[in-house]
C-alpha cells in the first residue's frame, strides 16, 4: 500500500491529516504529516521529513505539499532517496481524501486521482446575481471595458 506524506506550513499538514483520519481512522499508519515551522531551517526540515517517510515503512510514497516553490515543497522534492515518490503541490482536503481512498492503486494512478480530486473539490458555491434589483450590480467606479 502506498504511503502518504503531507509536508506543509504549520499547522496545515497536521490539520489535514486529522481531518482525513476523522473520515478514515483505519488509515492512520499510512498517512504522516510534517508541519514546517516558520523558523525551521531547510536542513532541519529535511531531516524531519526523512524520519516521517521512514515511519511510513513503504517503498512508494505520495507527497502532498501546500505551495509550490515554498520551503515545504522544496523539502518534499528532496525525498526520493531510494523510495519511489510523486509530489503534488496545492494540497487540499478533497485531494487528500481521494488519495486515502485509492492508496491500493499504482503510484502514477494515485497521483492522477489525487490531482483530479483536488481540482474537482474546488467549486464556486452560492454565487448568484441579486434578484429584483434595478441599477448596476457593481461598484460605481467599475468600468465594463476594463479587464
Amino acid at each position: 500500500m502506498i504511503g502518504i506524506l503531507i509536508v506543509a506550513h504549520a499547522p496545515l499538514a497536521s490539520a489535514l491529516r486529522d481531518c482525513a483520519l476523522h473520515v478514515f481512522p483505519e488509515c492512520a499508519a499510512g498517512v504522516q504529516a510534517l508541519d514546517i515551522a516558520p523558523n525551521a531551517s531547510p536542513e532541519e526540515s529535511l531531516l524531519l521529513a526523512k524520519a516521517a517517510m521512514a515511519r511510513l515503512n513503504t517503498a512508494e510514497v505520495l507527497l502532498l505539499s501546500d505551495v509550490f516553490g515554498a520551503t515545504p515543497s522544496n523539502v518534499a522534492e528532496k525525498l526520493n532517496d531510494g523510495i519511489e515518490t510523486r509530489l503534488l503541490a496545492g494540497v487540499n482536503l478533497p485531494m487528500l481524501l481521494r488519495s486515502v481512498c485509492y492508496r491500493h492503486e499504482s503510484l502514477d494512478a494515485l497521483a492522477a486521482r489525487a490531482q483530479a480530486g483536488g481540482t474537482q473539490g474546488i467549486m464556486l458555491v452560492g454565487c448568484t446575481a441579486p434578484q429584483n434589483q434595478s441599477g448596476p450590480r457593481h461598484a460605481p467606479s467599475y468600468h465594463d471595458h476594463q479587464q
